[in-house]
């Protein structure tokens, strides 16, 4: 079913602008897929969760293969131009984007071998940005606290380039009861800080692990680092005291898994 909005003020207009936030997006139990890439991602890895497809009624002849693909559970919206900048978090919109369900947070059990944990990482791109590496390096799953920044949110979507669809993710309360819940179920903890172990000295690690990356100011927390198995740090060859953590969470997961 297809209809016109021409007005911001529409409710189903006001609902889709209000998951720019965390609080539209906790109550209405659902994200913005903002732009045609994040739109299409969302319609092939996951297209029951798709409620709602907005589309500029001026570009419809140019995304009709995508929504050929639109479920016939969800709704097709054909809006102006300033329908879709309300809508949109960018400032020159695309011209598309869906309104999903949020998924349900994955049990730890069951989510693979290579796990990533991220306390309390609270920059948008890093998080976004460990779970594409985290995608393409093969990892399995991811595990959020809840000082991390939301991976619903729309810069940390955009920064996954679609990864989030694909890869398995779980919430935690904090670190330190994920890290007890992780080990009971066989996994090494693998901390990764400033004064651990040089990393590429390590023996042979378990097949079965998860390595843990802390906030960027302060790293992991003292709790967290007691429950580690292993602490790694990077060489530091030149002037700078450490990485980014999104960089030092790439080189740690692929040579993880290349070695």
């Amino acid at each position: 079913m297809r209809k016109e909005l021409t007005s911001v003020k529409n409710p189903a207009v006001q609902a889709a602008k209000a998951l720019q936030t965390a609080k539209g997006r906790r109550e209405q139990s659902a994200f913005l897929c903002d732009g045609e890439h994040m739109t299409m991602e969302a319609l092939h890895v996951c297209p029951d969760k798709v409620r709602t497809v907005f589309v500029d009624m001026t570009q419809e002849a140019r995304f009709a293969d995508i929504l050929a693909d639109v479920p016939a559970t969800a709704e097709i919206c054909l809006v102006t131009r300033p329908v879709m900048e309300a809508i949109s978090q960018v400032k020159t919109p695309q011209g598309i984007a869906a309104v999903c369900g949020l998924p349900e947070s994955r049990p730890l059990d069951g989510m693979g071998h290579r796990l990533v944990l991220l306390e309390n990482v609270q920059d948008p791109g890093n998080v976004g940005t460990i779970l594409r590496t985290l995608d393409a390096a093969g990892f399995d799953g991811c595990i959020l606290t809840e000082g991390c920044a939301d991976l619903w949110s729309p810069k940390t979507l955009r920064a996954t380039m679609g990864s989030a669809f694909r890869v398995p993710a779980a919430l935690a309360k904090d670190g330190p009861s994920a890290c007890k819940a992780l080990q009971q179920l066989g996994y090494a903890i693998i901390g990764a800080e400033l004064h651990g172990q040089p990393f590429y000295q390590r023996d042979a690690l378990p097949d079965k692990l998860c390595l843990l990356i802390g906030n960027e100011g302060q790293g992991l927390t003292d709790d967290v680092l007691s429950l580690c198995d292993y602490r790694f740090k990077l060489p530091m060859m030149g002037g700078a005291e450490s990485l980014n953590a999104a960089i030092a969470a790439a080189v740690m997961m692929y040579d993880i898994v290349n070695r």
